[in-house]
């Protein structure tokens, strides 16, 4: 009898659409002839089923089901994609936590923790790995141009210390931009990030383990025509993604052991992709670590799986069943 998987999408942030896009990505990986789908769409309070005639079947949120022909139909997995609250956060987690239903990505502290970029590097920083200059603004709280240009300098990037997508990000140059980037950040999230800017060269690393076996995948370069990573070079081809990285072999050895490392610092579970600077003197920066990243079949951990000769199927299963 096939086991019947949830995959979990929508959310509360501006990533609402990002995640139905990584839905569809892992609606299309996961093994048909093992496993029910259904994608279960989440906003606020609605959340349904999307049934294949196109009508919606509301969710019981009491036992996580919903009725087919008049039969109640539970989950036996819940895949998360919400890029966002509450399926990025830990608050989804716990939920199904209590309800005793396995999900695909790590638990409530992991879940919390990396959600927050400042909590997760400073936390990271104490293992010894290196992290940009910053600075931590809750709202109601300020700061004054001077003291960003003397405490992070410019360029520094301003951006939600919650979040993706690049949503509420601003590369500051000039002093008159600093105020403008905060109020924007502050439009993303209750906290934002004062982040020194870095040089060099942008990668990003994928890394699942299960009970059997763990799987570094191989780096991918990220090279934009734009300012920066943004959403436009994220999700409208403004961007150039080169899998395995044009870097040297100990530079790729090293940061495949730095991303398993964090991958077990962090109790983490599930697909992770951690992504860096590579700065001058082939020094590894950290600058965050996604524990739902993107599934669309152009995202990064899709490309990453064909670069290492992975069947994504495999992978997906590799991810479920690791749960039973």
């Amino acid at each position: 009898m096939k086991r019947t998987i949830a995959i979990v999408a929508g959310g509360d942030t501006s990533e609402f659409h990002v995640s139905l896009r990584s839905a569809q990505g892992i609606y299309s990986f996961i093994d048909k002839e093992k496993y029910a789908l259904y994608i279960v769409e989440m906003h606020g309070l609605d959340w349904h089923v999307q049934l294949s005639d196109g009508e919606k079947a509301p969710v019981d949120r009491n036992d996580f089901s919903f009725l087919l022909n008049g039969v109640k139909v539970t989950f036996d997995f819940a895949y998360i994609t919400i890029h966002g609250t509450p399926g990025e956060d830990g608050r989804l987690q716990g939920y199904f936590d209590m309800l005793h239903i396995p999900y695909s990505c790590c638990g409530v502290l992991a879940a919390a923790l990396t959600y927050d970029k400042f909590a997760c590097n400073q936390y990271l920083k104490a293992f010894g790995v290196r992290i940009a200059d910053s600075l931590l603004l809750r709202r109601g709280q300020s700061i004054s141009d001077k003291d960003v240009m003397d405490k992070i300098g410019l360029p520094c990037f301003i951006k939600p210390s919650l979040g993706g997508s690049s949503f509420g990000v601003t590369k500051v140059k000039l002093p008159e931009q600093i105020q403008p980037a905060i109020s924007k950040a502050f439009d993303e999230a209750q906290e934002v990030l004062v982040e020194a800017f870095m040089e060099g060269t942008e990668i990003t690393c994928g890394c699942y383990k299960t009970k059997n076996k763990s799987v570094v995948l191989p780096i991918t370069e990220v090279v934009t025509q734009n300012d920066f990573f943004d959403y436009d070079a994220k999700y409208n081809g403004q961007v150039s993604e080169i899998t395995p990285a044009r870097i040297s072999a100990d530079l790729t050895a090293r940061v495949q052991t730095l991303t398993s490392a964090i991958y077990d610092i962090l109790g983490a579970s599930g697909i992770i992709r951690v992504d860096y600077i590579i700065t001058a003197g082939e020094k590894i920066n950290l600058l965050e670590v996604n524990t739902t990243p993107g599934m669309t079949p152009t995202s990064f951990i899709p490309q990453q799986v064909r670069a290492a000769g992975l069947d994504i199927k495999g992978v997906m299963t590799d991810i479920i069943e690791n749960k039973f």
